[in-house]
């Protein structure tokens, strides 16, 4: 079977180890699933999910031409991405500065005031 990138195929899991788990493809072809593709979110030991002899649906990511190596994911086929309940809210300025957009002429001397009363204390 000649496997492509964006594949989905069933595999057995022939081996796990902490960085991942090894995935037979067929009888010549074996894959490597990533930690970080096995599901979305933290896991703390690849072991508490898959297990050798296990049957998964995996994605082929990327195929190495040189050395053959296929790189899986089981991550890429879940339909949507859990969404985390914390959001946060960045800003690149500090929010509490009532800074808008102004032109430099007119911001300038502000500037210039506000750096002048910091180093002098007053």
């Amino acid at each position: 079977m000649t496997f492509r990138i964006g594949m989905e195929v069933n595999g057995i899991v022939t081996g796990v180890q902490p960085y991942g788990a090894f995935i037979s493809l067929d009888d010549k072809t074996q894959g490597l699933i990533h930690i970080s593709e096995v599901k979305h979110g933290f896991i703390k030991s690849i072991a508490d999910v898959l297990a050798v002899n296990d049957e998964v649906k995996v994605k082929i990511i990327d195929i190495d031409e040189y050395s053959q190596k296929i790189s899986l994911s089981m991550r890429a086929l879940d339909p949507k991405a859990p969404i985390s309940p914390y959001k946060r809210k960045t800003y690149f300025t500090n929010r509490k500065k009532k800074i808008g957009f102004e032109t430099l002429e007119e911001q300038l001397p502000v500037w210039v005031q506000e750096s002048m009363k910091e180093l002098t204390g007053k």
